[in-house]
C-alpha cells in the first residue's frame, strides 16, 4: 500500500480529513489529541504502523527527568551532553521538551506524579534516576517512558545505557593484553552503573587467572573530581610503603579522575607512562593531560539521546512490544598514556628499587 493510499484509507475509516491524517502521521503539533488517538488506533488495527517510517514521532510534548546537576555543564558534563543529544534527536520533530530535576535516589514522588499527570506530558525520558519507586510509578501510568543510564528491575520499561559491565571488562582486559598484571583501579562507586563497571573489571581478572584483592587493586572515591582522585591515590601509594611494588597501570573511572591520578604521580616524581600507565573510561572529555595523550575507552554519551528517541518511537508504534533493554558498547581510543610491557618482564614480590617517592 503506497503512502498516499495509507492516508486516504485512514481518513476514510476515521472520518477525518486527509490533511489532518497527514499532519498526525508527520507528527505535527497542530492536531488534537482525539485526532491523534483515532489515527493511531486505526493504523494499528490495519497493520499500517508497522510500515511507517521510524522517523515519525506522533507526540508533541516530552518530559525529561534528571538529577538537577544534569542541567549545568559545569556540574555534570556527561548528563548535560546526554540532554543535548535528546534535543538534537528531537530537532526534526515539532516536539516541546520540558524538564524536571529529581534526586537519583529517594526522589520526590509527589513532584514526579504531578509532572507526569499533566495533560501535556505525553511521554517521558528518565535520566540517571535509580529510585525503583519512580520506575514503578512511571510504568503504572502507562505513558510511553524510556530510561537512560538506569535500569527498571521490574522489566516494565524500555531503557538504554552504556554497557558498563562490558566496558569495564574490556578496559581491564586491554591493560592485561599490554602486559600489565598489577593494575590499580581508581573508581567512584556511588551508582549501580559504576558497580557494574567494577563487576566487569573483576571478570577480566578472573579471565586472566588473577585474584582481585580490594586492598591491592581498588581505591574508591565518593565523586569523579580530580582533587579527590589525586588525594586518594597519593594516600594509597604512601600507605603501601616503598617495599611494596607499585602498580604498573592505573584504570580510572573518568577523565577528571585520570587528571587527579597524573597530578598525584607527578608530585611523587613518577612519570606517565614511563613509570606507571594511566587509562580512563569516560565520555571523552579530555584528549590529553599535561601533554600526555590519554588512552581511554569512550563511553557512549551523545548517542544515548538518539537511541532513547528511537526506543520511544518503537514504543509509540508497538505499544504491546516487550520492554527493551538496549546496551551500547564503548570505543577504544589508543593514545600514549599506556605503555606496553615486555611479556618477559617479571615484577618481584619484594622490590628494593627506589621509586623516587621520598627525598633522600
Amino acid at each position: 500500500m503506497s503512502g498516499k493510499l495509507k492516508i486516504q484509507e485512514i481518513a476514510r475509516q476515521t472520518g477525518l480529513s486527509i490533511s489532518t491524517v497527514s499532519r498526525v502521521l508527520a507528527g505535527k503539533s497542530n492536531t488534537s489529541a482525539a485526532a491523534r488517538r483515532r489515527v493511531k488506533e486505526c493504523a494499528q488495527q490495519n497493520g499500517i504502523l508497522q510500515g511507517l517510517s521510524s522517523g515519525r514521532l506522533m507526540l508533541n510534548n516530552v518530559m525529561v527527568f534528571a538529577p538537577q546537576r544534569a542541567f549545568d555543564v559545569r556540574t555534570d558534563i556527561f548528563y548535560y551532553k546526554v540532554i543535548q543529544g535528546i534535543t538534537a534527536a528531537l530537532a526534526e520533530h515539532e516536539v516541546r521538551i520540558r524538564y524536571c530535576g529529581l534526586e537519583e535516589t529517594h526522589s520526590d514522588s509527589a513532584l514526579f506524579m504531578e509532572k507526569m499527570s499533566e495533560p501535556q506530558t505525553e511521554a517521558a525520558l528518565i535520566i540517571g534516576i535509580d529510585d525503583e519507586h519512580i520506575h514503578t510509578l512511571a510504568a503504572d501510568l502507562n505513558k510511553p517512558c524510556v530510561l537512560i543510564n538506569c535500569t527498571d528491575r521490574q522489566m516494565r520499561l524500555d531503557s538504554v545505557s552504556p554497557d558498563h559491565q562490558l566496558i569495564g571488562e574490556y578496559s581491564a582486559n586491554y591493560l592485561f593484553q599490554q602486559g600489565h598484571s598489577h593494575i590499580l583501579n581508581l573508581q567512584c562507586l556511588r551508582r549501580n552503573t559504576m558497580e557494574l563497571r567494577l563487576a566487569g573489571i573483576k571478570q577480566a581478572y578472573i579471565r586472566h587467572n588473577i585474584t582481585f584483592d580490594d586492598g591491592q587493586h581498588l581505591v574508591t572515591t565518593s565523586g569523579f573530581g580530580r582533587e579527590e582522585a589525586e588525594h586518594a591515590l597519593t594516600t594509597f601509594i604512601k600507605e603501601i610503603g616503598e617495599l611494596t611494588p607499585l602498580p604498573s597501570a592505573i584504570l580510572t573511572g573518568g577523565d577528571y579522575m585520570a587528571v587527579g591520578a597524573v597530578n598525584a604521580l607527578k608530585k611523587l616524581q613518577l612519570s606517565v607512562p614511563g613509570d606507571i600507565s594511566v587509562m580512563s573510561t569516560d565520555g571523552f572529555n579530555l584528549a590529553e593531560i599535561h601533554d600526555v595523550p590519554l588512552t581511554s575507552v569512550h563511553v557512549p554519551r551523545d548517542e544515548l539521546g538518539q537511541e532513547a528517541i528511537g526506543l520511544l518511537q518503537r514504543r509509540m508504534l508497538r505499544p504491546d512490544a516487550p520492554p527493551c533493554n538496549m546496551l551500547l558498547c564503548g570505543r577504544l581510543a589508543v593514545r600514549a598514556s599506556v605503555k606496553r610491557l615486555s611479556p618477559n618482564k617479571v615484577t618481584p614480590a619484594v622490590s628494593t628499587h627506589d621509586h623516587r617517592l621520598y627525598d633522600v
